[in-house]
């Protein structure tokens, strides 16, 4: 182990470092309060071996401004002559582990060292563990939030960051743009081909939605089975247009074959936009319905195209 060793007698500092070296241990070497903050925050020792009585700053005072910032727990064992309960009481009260009564015997700080390393152990193993549950949470969370077929977000946090960005955008009287998504025929295309290619045929449509909004304020999602739902806030009518052309055209180019299509001998994207200012009036299912009144009309009117609400007679 790293041993932050603080002693302000030179005969006792080189005694005790010459027994921790031989023990296999890596010695830091302080003479004061001050200077076992210093090395502590220097170094990062697995424990530290410290004077009660020292100059400058006392091993009480030390203990206390080590508790006080310091982000992951190292043992403290205070080394001392007094070795009264009331001492021993202010030193575990300061921050302090143990007690160690000087002179040092050689066969108990031999003992202790063993007793902390086991204790240093099972601590690293502890936070690993506490780590790995950390991280298998958070991914967990993220799945939760995530479409596990095509990694697209899922209905249930489009819902939420669709209902966020019609607030946000009400503050800041910002337009909101919702574009509704459908692959065309899609139920003939999943009966010839089978499903497993009806999978990776919505896979490939959810890549092109993915990379077509670039912008990290936009949100693909998958609305549910064939249908997906784009959520672009501050954005304008136009744009928003160009962008929906954009990905019915890259689609098209995607030139999956659909033999069963009335459409066209490939796969295509009937989409509906619905843009405005939301107000209190205008809430995130109310976006989502007339984008989906704009994407019926567009799948009434012959499909494979981009149909905005706005336009509708």
């Amino acid at each position: 182990m790293k041993v932050l060793l603080v002693d302000d007698s030179p005969v006792d500092r080189v005694i005790s470092e010459a027994f921790l070296l031989e023990l296999g241990h890596e010695v830091i070497l302080g003479e004061n309060g001050q200077q076992a903050l210093e090395l502590y925050r220097e170094h990062d020792p697995d424990i530290i071996l410290m004077d009660e009585v020292m100059p400058v700053m006392r091993g009480h005072e030390a203990a206390k401004a080590i508790r006080a910032h310091e982000d992951n727990w190292v043992p403290i064992i205070f080394l001392s002559a007094r070795f009264t309960a009331e001492d021993i009481t202010a030193g575990i009260d300061a921050g302090g582990d143990d007690y160690l009564a000087k002179p040092l015997d050689q066969q108990v700080l031999a003992a202790k060292m063993k007793a902390m390393e086991r204790i240093s152990k099972m601590r690293q193993r502890l936070l690993e563990v506490s780590e790995a549950l950390e991280s298998a949470n958070v991914e967990l969370k993220r799945l939760a939030d995530v479409d596990g077929l095509t990694g697209l977000a899922n209905r249930r946090y489009m819902d939420r960051f669709l209902s966020h960005e019609v607030a946000r955008c009400s503050r800041n009287q910002e337009p909101l743009t919702v574009i509704m998504c459908d692959i065309d025929e899609f139920k003939r295309y999943n009966d010839f081909y089978g499903h497993l290619k009806g999978d990776d045929c919505i896979k490939m449509i959810a890549n092109t939605l993915m990379s077509s909004s670039k912008r990290a304020t936009d949100l693909a999602a998958r609305f549910g089975g064939e249908e997906f739902a784009l959520i672009l806030p501050n954005t304008t009518e136009a744009d928003a247009i160009g962008l929906a052309e954009n990905i019915r055209k890259k689609v098209e180019e995607l030139d999956i074959m659909h033999e069963k299509s009335s459409v066209k001998d490939c796969v295509t994207l009937s989409m509906g936009i619905y843009n405005d200012v939301p107000t209190k009036m205008l809430r995130g299912e109310d976006y989502l319905n007339l984008a989906d009144k704009a994407l019926y009309h567009a799948k009434q009117t012959g499909r494979n195209k981009v149909v905005n609400y706005s336009d509708i007679d």
